[in-house]
């Protein structure tokens, strides 16, 4: 068992929501003109996020995070899912450049909702965020 899975599920996500929101606004406002182009395409991060996400989450949907992999599943989750709710923030209140991705409105945008999005998954995730699963709804204190 990987330190990692030792980890709440909940905590793993929201985490992860963060530290890649967090690293990549801190990398982008150092270097604003950092671009990705695949030939003649301008690739954002709300694709990459799109690819994490999808590479990641099919997996954790179908297998769950609890065997060997299954936070780093999760995290990548996360991380994907960072990179697609700043940029959708991002696309909505700028007019796309790169000047205007680390001004106020972006980034205070995308603060709230990936912050939203982190205390969403600490509130919905099981046990709410103990390592134990959730409890069933019979009573362990009752006899068959």
């Amino acid at each position: 068992m990987t330190r990692l899975d030792r980890l709440a599920p909940g905590r793993v996500l929201a985490g992860s929501v963060l530290l890649t929101f967090a690293a990549l606004r801190s990398w982008l406002h150092v270097m604003p003109d950092t671009d990705l182009n695949v030939g003649p395409y301008n690739i954002h991060h709300l694709f990459t996020g799109v690819v994490i996400l999808t590479v990641c989450g099919i997996p954790a949907v179908l297998k769950g995070t609890a065997g060997p992999g299954g936070r780093l599943l999760l995290a990548g989750f996360g991380a994907g899912l960072s990179m697609v709710l700043d940029e959708w923030v991002y696309l909505i209140v700028t007019g796309g450049s790169n000047a205007e991705y680390v001004g106020m409105p972006s980034l205070a945008g995308g603060a709230v909702l990936v912050g939203l999005a982190s205390l969403y998954a600490l509130r919905v995730a099981p046990g709410r965020d103990k390592m134990e699963p959730v409890a069933s709804t019979r009573s362990e204190t009752m006899t068959p």
